[in-house]
């Protein structure tokens, strides 16, 4: 978007504390507290950013102080707000405010919810000034609940994106980054593109980017991969394709891969690569990827037990199960470990699961939901490599789990 090369982009929540810019999770629980509306805190959150942005004057002593502002003084607000959005508007430039960690808010579903459902309300009023706008990243299951439902929502959802990254916009970022290595490696890197495009990365200013076809063409992308890893998981076709093969076992239950977890798979099988095969004559060596993508898996489960930490909780007693299994051997471990009802039981920091109430039933569908278990067609639960292997489960003729 042409219109990024003049915004200017400020974060209005996130779990980094920036005090001046926003109120950390101890202050906003103060503030919420003392019977302030989320609503009307998130307005002095983009009160403060825009009066910044154009140069003009609020209260920016407390954020007490910043919200009895705004509540108390609307007019001014306005007219505040009004200025910004006309200088902005006369020099052609825009300002974007993100807000992120919304999980982070509250241990509370309840709390969340009216904290989120406010935010967005204000993301709403926000929306009537031209050049000002907001952008805001929300988990699924924080969505799929009640935060939409007040008036003139809709407009909100119509400008809604999923987040999802598909196997040819994985590639292509690989490619964009090998592509503009340094040095030596860089170069290296750009000859192979071009014995295999027939023609050089495109050179733009300082940097290089990919033709459309290295971006999303298919067949192109699996020989630009075949030329760092070869043609065959294996010995033989039998073994499975590295371009294919490296994605679909970095997906979760729900089929997306993280471009952190393909990354961090790759750039751990090239360093396998060249500790235990050196003279192999590619990059990637197979037994190397399928290391890689234990790595892979081991990252992707602390950063999951960030987002959601009672999944660590619920899945440790599952060390060992070969999947797939019958729901009720599971629910069978999880009774004989924890032998309190699930209400009951401490599930470390943050939200705890969605539909907890609905007792281990719920846990399994919230499991289901964020993609780490899926259900086959006769009712077995099942687990993605990426998951089952990072959590030390089995599967016959799977990579093994980490030890």
């Amino acid at each position: 978007m042409p219109e990024l090369d003049r915004t200017a982009i400020h974060v209005g929540y996130s779990e980094r504390p920036a005090l001046d810019d926003y109120p950390d999770a101890d202050t906003l629980a103060v503030l919420l507290s003392a019977d302030h509306a989320p609503y009307q805190i998130w307005r002095a959150v983009m009160v403060r950013w825009v009066a910044r942005l154009s140069e003009q004057s609020a209260p920016m002593g407390s954020w007490a102080g910043t919200v009895e502002w705004v509540l108390n003084q609307p007019e001014s607000v306005a007219r505040l707000m009004q200025v910004a959005s006309r200088y902005q508007m006369n020099q052609g430039t825009y300002g974007l405010i993100l807000f992120d960690a919304l999980d982070r808010v509250s241990s509370d579903w309840v709390q969340m919810d009216r904290v989120v459902r406010d935010l967005l309300r204000a993301v709403l009023w926000l929306k009537s000034y031209p050049h000002l706008s907001a952008k805001v990243f929300l988990r699924e299951d924080q969505l799929e609940r009640t935060v939409t439902n007040f008036p003139d929502a809709s407009k909100l959802l119509a400008t809604q994106a999923e987040l999802s990254w598909a196997r040819h916009d994985l590639h292509g970022l690989l490619w964009q980054y090998l592509i503009n290595g340094p040095g030596e490696q860089g170069a290296m890197l750009r000859e192979v593109y071009l014995s295999v495009q027939r023609r050089p990365p495109i050179e733009q200013d300082d940097h290089f980017a990919l033709h459309e076809a290295a971006k999303r063409d298919t067949s192109v992308q699996r020989q630009l991969f075949e030329a760092l890893a070869g043609a065959w998981m294996g010995r033989d076709r039998r073994r499975g394709i590295p371009y294919t093969w490296v994605v679909g076992h970095l997906a979760d239950g729900q089929g997306r891969t993280s471009p952190r977890s393909f990354l961090a798979a790759v750039r751990q099988a090239v360093e396998e690569t060249g500790n235990r095969y050196p003279e192999h004559r590619h990059a990637l060596h197979y037994e190397s990827i399928k290391r890689g993508v234990r790595k892979a898996s081991e990252i992707r489960v602390n950063e999951l037990a960030e987002d959601y930490p009672w999944v660590r909780t619920v899945l440790a007693p599952l060390e060992g199960l070969t999947v797939p299994i019958a729901f009720e051997v599971i629910r069978e471990r999880w009774l004989s470990t924890f032998p309190a009802d699930i209400l009951g039981l401490d599930l470390g920091a943050g939200l705890p699961p969605q539909h907890q109430a609905l007792g281990w039933e719920g846990v399994k569908d919230d499991l289901l939901r964020i993609g780490v278990f899926e259900q086959r067609r006769d009712g077995r639960i099942d687990m993605p490599d990426l998951y089952r292997v990072g959590f030390g489960l089995g599967r016959r003729g799977g990579i093994k789990p980490n030890s």
